[in-house]
């Protein structure tokens, strides 16, 4: 849940090692309802509701067919905490549920979350069995424009994105055990366990084109982050990455803190978007106006407080921000 995309600016640290703790300290201490269903805590219930009452309301800019169903089906990798992922009761959690039931006040719908891979989901956004995707997805110029990262050739219409929240990328190993691990450089002749079609997977391609004296990194692509984690676990690769809040939530939290460790500093920082099918501007203008509305009203900056991820945050919704 990775950032996930395609290459990304490199940057330094931009959520700082306590945000790491503050995430998964939320998480263990907190158990939000689904925000997808009814519940008191922000569910369709409350969702459909709306709060905009004039004519330039976040509402009032839905296409038809959305107002007259009262549901934005979003696609989503439900295993990706904590950003989304699956309770101990089979809820649906995480930052982005929560934000979607913030969102769903101000338009007056429910956002409902259907659990896909992550790279099947813009395929989902053009065979319209989602109307949106909203999955630690990474704004990227190739994305837009439907481009194929490695190869460069237009593989698809691109989608536009509706800009939330910036992560950097962390490698982090075992714990006690990071094989002299400090930098992308230092994976040069081991191996690594990542999400496929995410940022890390790209790092990881395109560092192996740097290694020298034929000592490659060995990439083992996995379906989820959850997979690769397994794998680094076992002792079957020597480190793994994705983006910092979700390898600071497995750090905390798996083995009771006491299989991994982060190393060195993060990279690639970028914006998560969410993203929408070319063609559909009325809901990229709705989602927009949403976003804003509820940065300017509070209730963002109480979502990304909850997890702990206050560094993160952006104070206004960019349509196709990424670079």
């Amino acid at each position: 849940m990775t950032a996930r995309s395609t290459r990304r600016t490199a940057a330094k640290t931009r959520i700082a090692a306590v945000g790491a703790i503050a995430v998964a300290g939320t998480m263990l201490l907190t158990a939000c309802g689904d925000q997808t269903k009814n519940n008191d805590a922000g569910g369709s219930e409350t969702a459909k509701t709306g709060t905009g009452t004039g004519t330039s309301s976040p509402a009032d800019l839905l296409p038809a067919d959305i107002k007259s169903k009262g549901v934005i089906r979003v696609g989503s990798d439900i295993a990706y905490p904590p950003v989304e992922f699956k309770d101990k009761s089979g809820a649906t959690v995480g930052i982005d549920p929560d934000l979607a039931a913030a969102l769903g006040k101000e338009l007056g719908v429910e956002f409902k979350f259907e659990n896909g891979t992550f790279d099947t989901l813009v395929t989902g956004l053009r065979s319209k069995r989602y109307d949106i995707a909203m999955s630690a997805m990474t704004d990227s110029k190739e994305r837009q424009e439907g481009i194929d990262p490695e190869t460069k050739k237009k593989v698809g219409e691109g989608v536009d994105f509706v800009d939330y929240f910036t992560a950097g990328v962390s490698i982090y190993t075992r714990k006690g055990d990071d094989k002299g691990i400090k930098t992308w450089s230092d994976l040069c002749g081991k191996k690594i366990a990542v999400q496929r079609n995410t940022v890390s997977h790209d790092l990881a391609k395109d560092e192996s084109k740097k290694c020298a004296g034929g000592k490659k990194i060995a990439i083992e692509p996995y379906d989820t982050d959850l997979e690769a984690q397994t794998r680094i676990r076992s002792g079957g690769a020597d480190a793994g990455s994705s983006d910092f809040p979700v390898a600071a939530y497995a750090v905390k939290t798996s083995g009771g803190g006491n299989d991994f460790q982060i190393v060195g500093d993060q990279v690639e920082a970028a914006p998560y978007g969410i993203a929408v099918a070319k063609g559909n501007d009325q809901l990229t203008k709705a989602l927009k106006a949403a976003m804003d509305a509820i940065i300017k009203s509070g209730e963002y900056e109480k979502v990304i407080a909850k997890w702990g991820v206050e560094a993160g945050a952006v104070t206004e919704a960019k349509v196709n921000g990424g670079s």
